[in-house]
């Protein structure tokens, strides 16, 4: 589905209940598999959790994730040191070239039956489950934390927990922190300390409820929407002062965009302010590198030129994201320079109409760019892949008074 979107006001007020944190979301389905007695609230209703949760009631078979990177990665995990379990975990043409030796050889190391179903290092995966005894690994923490948070949520299921020692410069460390404090917050014992994660066993947990906060990388696109306007007022609700999403810096960053952040209730709202911004911003995003494509664009939008660091992991996403950002940017009208780990933009003083974007099958993509619509019409191709992470963003973006139209 193609979409038109545009916007023909700069002053913009609305209040918004955002979908449950898929990241919070998916780490406590894996945990609730493995101790029935957790109740989640708030749960995502996004593409990867809903694919997520079938795939742990189906429990056996070919499962097929889709493009659920996250899935992937805590299903490998969980499927191995489940005893007696056979399934092939499969997935979209993009999710059987995303890499996943790293994790599959440790887990291998641990004792589990993994095998490929075509190239080695690349899902399709073969797994049977088994009882895995080893209590400490070293694993390569350079790539992508959720090999770490993956081993982190099968840990307390094993008989003696597991130690993870972290080998070389730590990526997405919020996450990892995410996991833990989800962890213990269940009643798992735990601890984070320099180069190693350590999990103590657990047989059974008493019954809990646990309430999902909603998204902050989807509030991201507010923060933008925010920073773009002449003023707004935006409520979202179900978001902590105290959160554990990494994404949550957005408050501090988009300071300089103008944007203040006020904790009201359990709500925050996004206000823009008049501030005089600067014409230059840097930020190294190791941490937060989901946020990296909605930054850009809003100095894309603003006419700010911006060096983000810290985004070697964008590479093996949904898609490469540095070039997609690249090519859709240079399509308004921008100059931008790339490496491995970097971002530059050199923004245009005249931003192109009537731009068709094109979403590389990234959820990201289209979000990201749709807030570009208060400053000039554009279209954004395969616009339904939003359900990835957010079914209702197109919605929620015709509450705060942008048009939208399927195009042909």
């Amino acid at each position: 589905m193609t979409l038109s979107v545009s916007h023909t006001e700069l002053d913009l007020k609305a209040e918004l209940k955002i979908t449950g944190s898929k990241s919070e979301s998916n780490r406590l389905l894996i945990l609730q598999a493995l101790y029935p007695d957790i109740h989640i609230e708030n749960l995502s209703n996004s593409d990867d959790t809903v694919v997520l949760k079938e795939a742990l009631e189906k429990g056996d078979g070919t499962i097929d994730i889709h493009h659920a990177g996250t899935a992937m990665r805590f299903l490998t995990a969980y499927f191995a040191s489940k005893e007696g379990c056979e399934v092939e975990i499969t997935g979209s043409k993009r999710m059987k070239e995303r890499p996943i030796r790293l994790l599959v050889d440790a887990l291998q190391r641990m004792g589990a039956d993994i095998r490929y179903s075509n190239e080695a290092g690349y899902p399709p995966l073969k797994i049977r489950g088994k009882k895995l005894n080893v209590d400490s690994i070293k694993l390569q923490a350079n790539v992508s934390s959720q090999y770490v948070s993956a081993l982190m949520l099968i840990a307390a299921s094993l008989p003696n927990g597991l130690e993870i020692i972290l080998d070389g410069q730590i990526t997405s460390t919020p996450y990892i922190l995410m996991t833990l404090e989800i962890l213990q917050h269940a009643g798992i014992q735990g601890k984070f300390d320099e180069d190693r994660v350590s999990i103590e066993p657990v047989d059974q947990l008493p019954p809990s409820t646990i309430a999902v906060e909603s998204d902050w990388s989807s509030a991201s696109y507010f923060y933008s929407i925010a920073a773009i306007s002449n003023s707004a007022e935006i409520r979202l609700s179900n978001y902590r002062e105290t959160s554990r999403q990494g994404d949550s810096c957005l408050a501090e960053i988009y300071r300089h965009f103008g944007v203040d952040t006020s904790y009201v209730g359990d709500s925050i709202i996004l206000k823009k302010n008049n501030i005089k911004r600067s014409r230059r911003i840097h930020e190294d995003l190791r941490n937060s590198p989901d946020i990296a494509q909605t930054i850009a664009v809003t100095c894309l939008a603003l006419g700010m030129e911006c060096e983000l660091e810290g985004l070697h992991t964008l590479k093996i996403k949904e898609t490469d994201r540095l070039q997609a950002l690249k090519n859709e940017m240079e399509k308004f009208g921008a100059k931008v320079n790339i490496t491995d780990d970097c971002l530059q933009l050199f923004p245009t003083n005249r931003l192109n109409e009537g731009v068709h974007v094109e979403t590389y099958n990234d959820h990201r993509m289209a979000m990201a760019f749709a807030p570009l619509a208060l400053k000039v019409p554009l279209f954004v191709e395969d616009a339904d892949v939003v359900s990835k992470s957010y079914p209702d963003f197109w919605e929620d973006l015709r509450k705060l008074g942008f048009k939208t139209k399927e195009s042909v």
